[in-house]
């Protein structure tokens, strides 16, 4: 995920915490983005477990 995505989530978060609140249209991207940065963090563990090598040691 490029790392502007990452900054407008971080800022959507900031802006939704604050007096100002978030549009209905930046919910919505909020929602997106957040789909998006979750769906690439479980592809980049599952590249990761996938690339695991377990090693049976002999006692």
């Amino acid at each position: 995920m490029k790392q502007e995505k990452i900054d407008r989530i971080n800022a959507l978060a900031k802006k939704a915490k604050s007096a100002d609140g978030l549009t209905a249209e930046e919910i919505v991207e909020r929602e997106t983005l957040r789909a998006e940065y979750l769906a690439a963090i479980r592809a980049n563990f599952k590249n990761t477990l996938d690339s695991v090598k377990f090693v049976d040691k002999e006692k």
